[in-house]
């Protein structure tokens, strides 16, 4: 079965972006073993304001090799070349899509779907690349009503920007 993985840059105070979704501080210096982990995927879950964040980017968009799926509420936007937008309970829809032949999946966030995937335990992995800043406020990794969940540390690599990575596995019998 495919797996789902959380691989995501955070502040020490817990946050993924700043409250207008600009993620201006992240360290752009070093690859951070992006590419590795790009290359063991071919999906990619977002939520609907995180799609919104990348467009803004403008340029082409980032992901066109992968399959990549927007999760929404609004059911009237319509897939284009980049995406397919999904309306249907998102927790239905990963189970499915976890079935599914194929490579593992990179859930990219929101802290919304972050929350909703880690409260029915569909996030089997975290790679969590800390920056070390504290923004004092802006979306956290996990949106309010995130329940409690254990993981194990399979391990952890400090670069000299100061970033740290950690990487945990899902814990379902803790």
């Amino acid at each position: 079965m495919r797996k789902i993985k959380l691989f995501i840059a955070n502040s020490l105070d817990g946050f993924i972006a700043r409250a207008d979704g600009q993620v201006d501080w992240l360290f752009t210096d070093d690859d951070y073993g992006y590419h590795e982990f790009y290359d063991s995927i071919d999906t990619t879950l977002m939520g609907r304001r995180t799609y919104e964040e990348l467009a803004a980017f403008g340029g082409d968009f980032p992901y066109p090799e992968k399959t990549n799926y927007v999760l929404t509420r609004n059911q009237e936007l319509t897939n284009n070349d980049d995406v397919i937008f999904i309306s249907e309970d998102a927790i239905t829809f990963v189970n499915k899509l976890k079935a599914q032949e194929g490579r593992d999946i990179w859930l990219i966030g929101g802290g919304q779907l972050n929350a909703g995937l880690l409260n029915a335990g569909l996030i089997d992995e975290m790679i969590l690349s800390v920056h070390p800043i504290i923004l004092g406020e802006g979306i956290p990794l996990f949106a309010h009503g995130a329940g409690e969940a254990r993981f194990q540390l399979l391990g952890g690599q400090v670069f000299p920007s100061g970033l740290v990575q950690f990487t945990y596995q899902y814990q379902a019998d803790a």
